[in-house]
């Protein structure tokens, strides 16, 4: 069990790299998953990611008071949209549009209810 969420935190630091480079990308989100993942697995390697300069207090502020920089609601929200906006200027399936547009609702909305910094 232990090799899974070794498996699963390099997995999520991986995607949270990628986003760091991706203007659209979450990053916080997927470093969350992974020092979860890395507790049950390197508790060495979650510990690290806690400590990084940059990325280390949001996550600490999520896991110790389960709050939300303003900002990051922000830029969050606007993504989500803009995703939307995009799938619309694509023309894409109507359909996937309804779907996508729930869900990034849905997740804005619990956003936003969060409590901030």
């Amino acid at each position: 069990m232990r090799f899974l969420w070794l498996a699963v935190g390099w997995l999520s630091l991986t995607i949270g790299v990628i986003g760091a480079i991706l203007p659209v990308m979450p990053t916080v989100p997927f470093l969350l998953v992974a020092v979860w993942a890395f507790a049950k697995s390197s508790p060495r390697l979650g510990a690290r990611i806690m400590r990084h300069p940059t990325f280390g207090p949001p996550i600490r502020d999520w896991r110790k008071r389960g709050v939300v920089g303003r900002s990051a609601k922000i830029w969050a929200t606007l993504a989500m949209g803009c995703g939307v906006g995009w799938s619309l200027w694509l023309g894409l399936d109507p359909r996937l549009i309804a779907g996508q547009a729930l869900i990034c609702s849905a997740v804005a909305l619990w956003l936003v209810t969060r409590p901030e910094v």
